[in-house]
């Protein structure tokens, strides 16, 4: 799978969620402080993270800051993301099932290695719902706005 990470600085995990994903045989494009003559910041490391899902040169991504909300925030801005923060494994394992997230935020300051592990396995465990409640409620989201 091709999937787009961000973070705004090395710190935390930032180069942990690459190598992670590089070590279960993911395609990894890096955006933001991973990325060599990129903007930094948050909302434009995001951006370019989410905007590679939406274009379709990802298929998925993981986008990072200190405390994981401006990441998730500025990537939800971009049409067609769902991008969800995720702090804990069944948090991540929800928001693929039930709300068909493609951009997963994590937290800088609250995120270790250990957690880290958790999070993608269930991140990459689970997938979307076929309930047709669940169907409604993801298709309503490309309606707001």
């Amino acid at each position: 799978m091709r999937i787009a990470v961000s973070a705004d600085e090395r710190t935390g995990v930032a180069d942990a969620v690459v190598a992670a994903l590089r070590e279960r045989g993911h395609e990894v494009a890096v955006h933001g402080a991973l990325a060599d003559g990129e903007r930094e910041d948050w909302a434009w490391a995001s951006e370019a993270a989410a905007r590679a899902v939406a274009q379709g040169s990802a298929d998925q991504a993981v986008v990072c800051c200190w405390t994981g909300t401006g990441a998730s925030i500025a990537a939800n801005k971009v049409r067609g993301i769902r991008a969800a923060l995720c702090t804990d494994a069944a948090t991540a394992a929800g928001a693929r099932r039930w709300n068909d997230a493609n951009v997963l935020a994590l937290s800088l300051r609250l995120t270790s290695e250990a957690q880290l592990a958790e999070i993608l396995d269930a991140w990459f465990a689970a997938v979307p719902s076929n309930d047709p409640q669940d169907a409604a409620n993801v298709a309503h989201l490309g309606e707001i706005g």
